[in-house]
């Protein structure tokens, strides 16, 4: 069984293998994703064109629900390829890509709110985003175990780059949104913890 995501140290390093019940767990966990994106995208995009009616932020939100469903379904698929594979050209091309989705998530979950920022501000960080975002991507897809430590930095920067604009962000946005918006950062950053340990059981599965 090979291991399910690219660990932040050493390619050469030795991995603990995980168990058929962990693959299967983490693969469930991936699978409900999807699920729930799909039958959540549909009710965003429509209470964002109730809430506003605008265009480019209903395209935004279209984005956020696009990513999201690009990176759940990139880890289902990696995950369920997995369990089948022991391995090939076609096991470590899904998992190059399982590992790039990551950054078009984050991304897409910018985009929304770029685009209520707007101005230049908005403008530039909706570029800002997308082109780390496709740096870190083209990386991921290029040379995955090369950069373990940089693609972990560019995870967590990219993830909390919000904290340079959140000021006039937050004037876009409900109290309640940015206060979720800080407690969505906080857990993806405790999240680490758990991406690292790898002796832990089950610890992929908790950490996504």
């Amino acid at each position: 069984m090979t291991d399910e995501h690219a660990k932040p140290a050493d390619s050469a390093r030795t991995r603990r293998a995980y168990t058929r019940a962990e693959a299967w767990a983490d693969m469930t966990v991936h699978a409900l994703g999807v699920v729930g994106a799909l039958a959540a995208v549909p009710v965003l995009i429509t209470l964002a064109a109730v809430w506003r009616d605008d265009g480019a932020l209903i395209a935004a939100v279209a984005i956020y629900g696009a990513a999201l469903l690009v990176m759940f379904s990139a880890s289902a698929g990696y995950n369920f390829a997995n369990l089948r594979l022991s391995g090939g050209r076609l096991l470590e091309a899904l998992r190059r890509f399982d590992h790039a989705a990551i950054y078009v998530k984050i991304a897409g979950t910018y985009t929304p709110y770029a685009v209520l920022t707007g101005g230049p501000l908005g403008r530039w960080l909706l570029v800002g985003v997308w082109a780390t975002a496709v740096l870190g991507l083209m990386g991921k897809v290029i040379a995955p175990d090369r950069w373990p430590r940089l693609s972990l930095f560019l995870y967590l920067a990219l993830g909390w780059c919000v904290v340079l604009v959140f000021g006039p962000v937050s004037q876009s946005i409900t109290t309640t949104t940015a206060a979720l918006i800080v407690v969505g950062g906080c857990l993806y950053s405790v999240g680490v913890i758990f991406f690292l340990w790898e002796r832990l059981p089950f610890q992929n599965a908790i950490w996504h």
